[in-house]
């Protein structure tokens, strides 16, 4: 197969920290289609529902182990059971605004999962290549889309542990010639996300409003807003990144803002409604700090990896309302 001008004709041996979430199953399911060996970890394998990977239909092709990223023993273990080619660390507390609530668990989960896999790949002396997930949090705010040479002004705890796990990788990287990098993800949504985040809210807040079941939605402010890509596609660039001759790290974005206002518009009037007529303001679900305005630039994607965003808000909007039906309809 050939990924990003690599050809490689055996097999590979993909680990997945973080599995469960949304991105670590869809990097499972599109690293089987390409014809790896896929393993991938949970806290606790014998416990965890593992939802994400039998939606996909993939529960059982996926080698599941148990490991806890704050403990660098258990991730030595791991890493040494399973000596594969490429690791991805998708792990780690992946809310925003929990993060808020939890800074310093948030803090200790980014950036220790980081640093052990980086360490366990150096003292296990692996020729292993490492993608670690980032995020546009640690922009803050973009004045004007983001590239690979903005400045980081990271305006919630998880923005500022995902900035620390970044510069830990280009130390890493630098200091001790590790193929690392990281991918500077913005905003990308799949019918995956748990409903705690607010494009998931608003969708089935939408749905739940047309079926008679609620009349309000309440929201904190509409102004705000985001680049929203589709995550399968998003996922996409990950592999790319390491199948490239050296490590780089890359913004992955659509280049496109909508404000949340547009968003809810959107996914309003796929049920018919107006959301001016059910959607209120509530002050209380404002986070202590947050991002005015995000919008990212990933022409070196395109450049490098020839990845470029198909899906923008509106395709994001209406392949969330799909899957959103159908859901109901075996419900």
């Amino acid at each position: 197969m050939t990924i990003g001008g690599m050809t490689r004709s055996e097999p590979r041996t993909a680990l997945i920290f973080g599995v469960s979430g949304q991105d670590g199953a869809y990097l499972s399911q599109l690293l089987l289609d390409k014809g790896y060996a896929v393993h991938g970890t949970s806290r606790d394998r014998e416990m965890a529902g593992f939802a994400n990977l039998r939606q996909l239909g993939i529960f059982g092709r996926v080698i599941l182990h148990s490991s806890v990223l704050t403990d660098f023993r258990s991730v030595v273990e791991v890493i040494a059971r399973v000596r594969p080619a490429e690791i991805y660390n998708l792990a780690s507390q992946a809310s925003v605004g929990l993060s808020f609530d939890q800074p310093v668990e948030t803090l200790n989960s980014t950036i220790s999962s980081t640093i052990n896999i980086l360490e366990a790949i150096r003292f296990l002396k692996l020729d292993t290549r490492f993608y670690s997930a980032c995020s546009s949090e640690c922009f803050g705010n973009t004045e004007a889309p983001a590239d690979e040479t903005t400045p980081f002004h990271p305006r919630s705890p998880y923005g500022v542990g995902k900035a620390a796990a970044f510069w830990a990788v280009a130390n890493y990287r630098e200091a001790y010639g590790l193929f690392a990098c990281s991918g500077i993800l913005f905003n990308h949504e799949s019918p995956l996300r748990p409903t705690r985040y607010v494009t998931q809210k608003i969708i089935r807040g939408a749905a739940d409003i047309a079926e008679g079941k609620t009349d309000v939605l309440e929201l904190g402010t509409l102004s705000i807003a985001r680049d929203w890509g589709w995550a399968p596609e998003y996922v996409d660039a990950m592999a790319r990144m390491l199948a490239l001759d050296e490590p780089h790290d890359f913004v992955i974005a659509t280049g496109e803002a909508n404000r949340l206002e547009e968003f809810v518009a959107q996914a309003f009037s796929c049920f018919g409604l107006d959301w001016r007529r059910h959607v209120r303001g509530n002050p209380d679900l404002l986070r202590p700090s947050d991002i005015a305005f995000s919008v990212g630039n990933s022409a070196k994607a395109e450049r490098l990896l020839g990845w470029r965003a198909e899906r923008r808000m509106t395709h994001v909007v209406a392949g969330l309302v799909e899957a959103e039906l159908a859901r109901r309809s075996v419900a």
